[in-house]
């Protein structure tokens, strides 16, 4: 099986002079796209909105007014709306990364995981329509097709929300999109670092869920290009989803921890064997370009044509984008390259 690496950072919006916000900034997919920005263009502003202010202090470090002079640093909840339009006063972009993304944490707390990802991604629309915004971009998850878990269906929630935003902005309103993709390697919160962490404590095991259990991946770097390309290529209401490899948990962590013995402990609730980035349900809809699929919206066939136009080829009615059914996969080698090259970069 092949193990094809795309890089989405050939297609780019220019967002010199354009005023940018991104919701749940602090995080991991927030520092990556600031980072990026501030490298490659020269925004008006760039506004970090979250509620963390420990977060933003550490990340004001990083990054300083001082010498960012686009940099904002904005408090604030997207359970909150009227803080959120006033946070997208006079601004041309939002990307919203802002989640409660822990399977588990939802599973337990299920009224936080409602307010914040569906009810959230409900104010940031209606923000972003109030406020004149051109063009937004939403992140969602594997986990958001087919789900079984309440974040996944959160997630899913969030992503009809998004789509059927194009609706309700009028032609020449806002434009909504969301991306969809799989585990960002290295990413906080994910096992990658659990098991770097347990080898380099000589660990006598590992924790596996599951030995068949497969999993998309992407790098930080990666996701940051792909939602820059996802937002200069959108028309409204496209779920842009990576053609990205698989690779088996037990492979990971053979990888990162050579010779350590594994311990399965059972698959938590909530939790898939395998994830799906588009469903066979979705695939009458479903574009296919040489670096992404596009996931059409059903209620509006324009946008079908569209990438039809520009070359793009129908997918097979049949065709499903499973995590263990992928025709590429990660090597333990190149996974172990990936890394250290976001250890360094870091």
């Amino acid at each position: 099986m092949s193990c094809e690496i795309h890089e989405f950072g050939s297609l780019s919006p220019n967002l010199d002079g354009k005023s940018v916000l991104v919701t749940g900034g602090t995080g991991s997919f927030g520092h990556g796209f600031v980072e990026a920005v501030l490298a490659r263009y020269r925004p008006r502003r760039l506004i970090v909105f979250s509620r963390d202010e420990l977060k933003q202090s550490e990340m004001a470090q990083r990054f300083p007014q001082s010498r960012y002079r686009a940099m904002r640093y904005f408090i604030g909840d997207v359970r909150d709306h009227d803080r959120l339009e006033m946070a997208m006063r006079d601004v041309d972009i939002v990307i919203h990364a802002a989640a409660l993304k822990q399977v588990p944490t939802a599973e337990y707390n299920p009224f936080e995981c409602i307010n914040t990802n569906v009810m959230g991604a409900e104010h940031v629309v209606r923000a972003a329509i109030r406020s004149g915004v051109d063009r937004v971009v939403a992140l969602s998850t594997d986990k958001a097709a087919n789900p079984i878990n309440l974040y996944g269906a959160s997630k899913l929630a969030s992503v009809k929300i998004f789509v059927a935003a194009n609706n309700l902005s009028g032609r020449k309103g806002a434009r909504f999109a969301v991306v969809r993709y799989g585990n960002v390697i290295g990413s906080r919160g994910s096992v990658i670092p659990l098991f770097r962490k347990l080898a380099g404590e000589k660990a006598d095991h590992l924790p596996i869920t599951d030995p068949r259990m497969t999993r998309f991946w992407i790098t930080l770097r990666q996701g940051v290009d792909f939602v820059l390309s996802s937002l200069e290529m959108m028309a409204g209401g496209e779920i842009f989803v990576p053609k990205i490899p698989s690779m088996r948990i037990v492979d990971v962590a053979e990888a990162l921890a050579p010779g350590v013995a594994h311990r399965s402990v059972g698959i938590r609730p909530g939790e898939k064997l395998h994830e799906v980035l588009i469903t066979q349900d979705d695939a009458r809809n479903t574009i296919e370009i040489p670096d992404r699929y596009v996931i059409t919206p059903a209620f509006d066939d324009r946008v079908l044509k569209r990438y039809i136009k520009a070359g793009g080829s129908r997918t097979a009615e049949e065709f499903c984008y499973a995590s263990d059914t992928n025709t590429a996969w990660l090597d333990g080698s190149t996974l172990r390259q990936m890394y250290t090259e976001l250890q360094t970069a870091a």
